[in-house]
């Protein structure tokens, strides 16, 4: 099953960190969550998942956020986690 996030979720450049401060528009995270289409991606996504039957998935961008994180990194599922 999958439900589709109600609102936009916080764009990079407005989240703030625990201990005050912003991230910094040059952090390689930043500039690549600018660099894909999230919303187009999560339609295809979404597709794959019934909308009344099972588990919920993950939202969108969890899911590949953390598998772009795994794979840069280099890291198992686990130090994913």
């Amino acid at each position: 099953m999958y439900r589709k996030a109600d609102s936009n979720p916080t764009p990079p450049e407005n989240f703030e960190l625990p201990f005050e401060g912003k991230l910094s528009q040059d952090n390689r995270w930043v500039i690549m969550a600018h660099l894909i289409p999230w919303d187009e991606f999560e339609q295809e996504y979404a597709k794959n998942f019934s909308v009344d039957l099972g588990a919920p998935a993950l939202p969108f961008r969890t899911a590949l956020g953390s598998l772009i994180i795994k794979e840069k990194l280099g890291i198992s599922d686990r130090e994913t986690v």
